[in-house]
């Protein structure tokens, strides 16, 4: 079975100490809901810098990540129905970038 990133762009921490619980128990329930599907729960990302060959950005590029998370699914059509249900996806603030790690 492959394994895919779920790679975050947008969303954010909420400052209200009840939106941040609410906020928690969803992510809590979809990582509860794709159980052993997920391989590494990740997290959220810092601020990031662009390396290249002409030097050093610190502002993350055009689309920064601000998460990730490794799964197991079938195939892309059911790594995707997962990424659905993230809560980032499900409220509107973020995108889920879902790529297949490819076997080397």
């Amino acid at each position: 079975m492959p394994n895919f990133f779920f790679v975050y762009h947008g969303g954010g921490t909420p400052t209200d100490p009840a939106e941040q619980e609410k906020a928690m128990a969803a992510w809590g329930a979809w990582y509860g809901a794709m159980g052993e599907k997920v391989i590494h729960g990740g997290g959220p990302a810092g601020k990031s810098h662009t390396v290249a060959q002409s030097g050093v950005t610190a502002d993350g590029g055009a689309n920064p990540i601000s998460g990730m998370t490794l799964v197991t699914a079938d195939d892309y059509d059911a790594a995707i129905e997962m990424a659905k249900g993230c809560p980032m996806v499900v409220d509107g603030s973020g995108t889920v970038e879902v790529a297949e790690m490819i076997q080397m």
